[in-house]
């Protein structure tokens, strides 16, 4: 259904929740009449939300003019077909860069994610980028933010949606991040208006256009609750695939990926093995093949102790064959205490 465009960039910056917001326009009908009832003080809202009701839709034109946002609605041509055609559809985005075109896959996981976790999802982020796919995700620290960089060591520009207004970076330390994935061509988007902050209900709603707008997601580390498996249930709900990445049964990171593959969801081991699952799933990569886009991805490492374990259970020999690998220039121990396979050592 469409609605007229500037009762809703009236009604988008009340910053009210998505799911109320969306029940109160299908039951009054249309946006102006949910507009007549804040202004009428028939919904209970703070006095800022009403105030902000009030302000002409030419006047948010221009400040988000200004601001370089956009303000996209089902009905325009930026505005994707795969969330418009949700159940749960946004009545609206808030958009800074450029339009989204193309394959999106969504990476997400932990915010409390391990060293291995976190370069894993970087090395997953490349090889998508690498493939030609978009990768989707949410800028979080963590799990999140390691698949935004890892995308952009790949050509394809990918899309950040935030639990906050796209002027607001959350967490600010991810604030260069956020700047890197829009000068490369990607997306930010959120629901929220622009200079609402990360509360904690903004999260959940916004998981749901990272799931939908993807064709498959990926679980790259989840504990046994979070915003990941949340996302997960939804993506579910919405008909997409779900990979997850197996890890150790007593790691609480871990927990969340092996629920998942008990209950359904595909296995992947690496980023060769992402990329050819995605080429099964979505079709032949856009970009690079599938061998050519995992290839030219890093080797993401082993923290000592875990490529020790790999060694034998004696620790003394252990150490040994490992000095004698890095003394053959075979492997090597990053600044991160990964044990990494050396430039040129295989």
């Amino acid at each position: 259904m469409s609605y007229d465009p500037d009762a809703l960039i009236r009604l988008a910056h009340v910053g009210m929740h998505p799911d109320r917001l969306r029940k109160l326009v299908r039951k009054a009908g249309t946006p102006t009449r949910v507009l007549r009832r804040i202004e009428l003080g028939e919904l209970s809202v703070p006095v800022s939300a009403r105030e902000a009701a009030g302000v002409p839709a030419d006047e948010r034109r221009e400040q988000l003019r200004r601001a370089g946002i956009e303000f996209l609605v089902p009905d325009d041509s930026g505005f994707p077909d795969r969330l418009a055609e949700l159940d749960d559809a946004p009545l609206f985005l808030f958009q800074k860069g450029e339009s989204f075109e193309g394959t999106a896959v969504a990476i997400v996981g932990t915010r409390a994610c391990t060293t291995y976790g976190r370069r894993l999802a970087e090395r997953y982020g490349e090889a998508v980028s690498r493939a030609g796919w978009r990768v989707a995700s949410g800028l979080a620290k963590g799990i999140d933010g390691a698949a935004h960089a890892g995308s952009l060591r790949g050509p394809t520009p990918g899309i950040a949606v935030l639990g906050s207004g796209v002027d607001v970076w959350y967490p600010s330390r991810h604030r260069d991040l956020g700047m890197s994935l829009l000068e490369a061509g990607g997306a930010v988007w959120s629901e929220s208006p622009p200079g609402a902050r990360p509360l904690g209900w903004r999260f959940p709603p916004r998981n749901r256009i990272i799931s939908g707008i993807a064709q498959v997601v990926v679980v790259v580390e989840a504990g046994v609750k979070g915003g990941a498996l949340v996302t997960a249930r939804i993506a579910l709900e919405q008909g997409r695939d779900i990979f997850a990445t197996p890890g150790d049964v007593g790691r609480s990171s871990s927990v969340g990926c092996n629920l998942l593959i008990r209950d359904g969801a595909f296995p992947v081991l690496d980023a060769d093995d992402l990329v050819e699952c995605l080429e099964l799933a979505i079709g032949p990569p856009p970009g690079a093949t599938a061998s050519e886009a995992s290839a030219a991805v890093a080797d993401p490492g082993l923290p000592v102790a875990e490529f020790l374990a790999t060694l034998g259970d004696d620790p003394v020999s252990g150490m040994a064959e490992l000095g004698r690998l890095m003394a053959q220039g075979a492997v090597a121990i990053d600044g991160d205490g990964m044990v990494v396979t050396a430039p040129g050592g295989g």
